[in-house]
């Protein structure tokens, strides 16, 4: 599907002609109304117009779209209540029609509106809008189909320990797991719509006393720069108002669990919750929060000290291992020990490309694997994988096209990036790899190390909402580094995440 990159000019146009048409405020006519809202819904086979009588005599016209309603409170919660009410002043439809929104209060939230084009939203937001002869005001019902899937644990992150409930693409559903968490007035959520065609609704989550305020400025204003015809998905907000959109390194986390949101925002962190999306984005972040899980702070520390250990020495070999490997059979043989360099020797001697190739060739090719484990079904995905990766090894090396040694290599790197917990750092280091590995394969051990620096001369350089990257270790904050290599006891955790704080506190220059 063609992705354009802002307001394409002709639907621009098309839709300033299309607002300027219905932007008229209601007629006291049934009939014009009816005849305006079919002129604006042309073509909408799921419109219905349904013609009653409110308070036994007095003509009314009910306008919503079929599919969004939900069929069992329209008709027993909503029009049964609205035909059985009293009339009580005959010659006032502005007091008739107060009197239908005094009295349905507690059926459906009505809502007075003048303005047709406020209707026409209302209606595809999935509203009834009810409209009474003689009056220029129209009233809107919700009775909203929900059209929710249960909640379920977050398919995109495991749980080890805590709460088994991920957010589902139901805005008020989102939101309530996040109220359900954090009980306070403090927790403030600021609803934004985006998209002048989709009318996406998403909510800015943050606690008062906690987040600084110019961040949660900064994360409206950036929100409300937003110039595009529709946004489907939380991923659509991620590169649009991020800080370095053309880096490989996520600069806003990502997370399906209310669990995490809720830790963050009391962090000083902002969240954004978009409708449609059981992705919940968090802004600022640092490169640490990929290496970490909310499991952490729900373990003995001494065991979540070692896990973080753990990750950090395989995401290093996740982004060295296969570099380093062709660096050494190509250019630094007198490194290796003259046992494992005859082994390394018989293994490849009949291997007609070189180092750097071979690995290029299976790095490609697993990647391609662990894609098609993730497209195909779940039943065959994983098995397929598995399996797959199984036997192209073991042909290739059958066949004398790969060797040994890169078989167990790439298998290395691979189980390397699996311990990474965060799909948007995995990824990052996935990319990189590659690079890494010709600057291996052409300068040696050379190559390597600058590249390794070039990595890190722009991680220095990225920065999340004011925050820098690498922080707190560069600018060094040593209360900040309680949190980082190490998950210290709770009793010294209060000044957990403190290096955040101070950096946000600032006002941006």
């Amino acid at each position: 599907m063609k992705r354009n990159k802002g307001f394409p000019e002709q639907l621009n146009q098309q839709l300033k002609d299309y607002e300027h048409t219905i932007a008229e405020e209601l007629s006291d006519k049934l009939a014009d109304n009816e005849t305006a809202l079919r002129q604006a819904f042309a073509n909408c086979s799921d419109l219905v117009v349904r013609k009653l009588h409110a308070f036994g005599s007095i003509p009314c016209m009910a306008v919503y779209l079929d599919v969004l309603v939900d069929d069992t409170m329209w008709e027993s919660g909503f029009l049964g209540p609205l035909l059985n009410l009293e009339l009580k002043d005959p010659d006032n439809p502005a007091r008739m029609t107060e009197q239908i929104r005094t009295e349905m209060a507690s059926v459906a939230k009505p809502v007075m509106t003048p303005s047709l084009k406020e209707t026409v939203q209302l209606i595809v937001r999935g509203e009834v809008v009810l409209f009474l002869e003689s009056s220029k005001q129209a009233l809107s019902f919700s009775i909203k189909d929900q059209l929710q899937r249960p909640m379920e644990e977050p398919s995109t992150e495991a749980v080890i320990r805590g709460p088994r409930i991920g957010f589902i693409e139901k805005l008020h559903i989102n939101m309530a797991l996040v109220r359900h968490r954090i009980r306070t007035p403090l927790l403030k959520m600021e609803k934004i719509t985006v998209g002048a065609v989709s009318r996406t609704e998403m909510t800015v989550v943050y606690l008062e006393n906690k987040a600084p305020q110019n961040v949660v400025e900064e994360v409206k204003q950036r929100l409300a720069t937003i110039d595009m015809d529709s946004i489907l998905e939380s991923g659509y907000i991620e590169e649009l108002i991020s800080d370095h959109p053309s880096s490989p390194f996520p600069v806003m986390q990502t997370t399906q669990r209310p669990d995490s949101v809720s830790a963050s925002l009391i962090e000083g962190k902002v969240a954004l919750l978009v409708d449609g999306s059981p992705i919940a984005l968090i802004m600022p972040v640092t490169l640490w929060y990929g290496l970490q899980t909310v499991e952490d702070y729900y373990m003995n520390f001494i065991f979540a000290t070692l896990l973080r250990w753990l990750r950090f020495l395989f995401a290093f070999l996740a982004l060295t291992l296969p570099s380093a490997y062709v660096a050494i059979t190509t250019f630094h043989q007198e490194m290796i020990p003259t046992s494992l360099a005859l082994s390394l020797a018989a293994a490849r001697e009949i291997v007609p490309f070189p180092a750097m190739v071979e690995t290029l060739i299976m790095e490609i090719t697993f990647e391609a694997l662990r894609e098609a484990g993730v497209r195909l079904p779940r039943p065959v995905g994983q098995t397929i994988s598995i399996v797959g990766a199984l036997v192209i090894g073991q042909a290739s090396v059958q066949a004398g096209i790969i060797s040994a040694p890169i078989i167990i290599i790439v298998s290395l790197t691979g189980i390397a990036s699996f311990l990474i917990p965060h799909p948007g750092m995995s990824q990052a280091i996935s990319i990189l790899r590659f690079p890494m590995v010709l600057c291996a394969g052409t300068f040696g051990l050379y190559g390597v190390g600058a590249a390794m620096i070039a990595i890190l001369i722009h991680l220095t350089n990225l920065n999340s909402f004011g925050v820098p990257y690498l922080s707190p270790l560069a600018p060094l904050s040593p209360s900040g580094l309680l949190d980082v290599f190490i998950r210290a006891p709770w009793k010294v955790m209060h000044k957990r995440q403190k290096h955040i704080q101070q950096k946000l506190e600032l006002e941006k220059k």
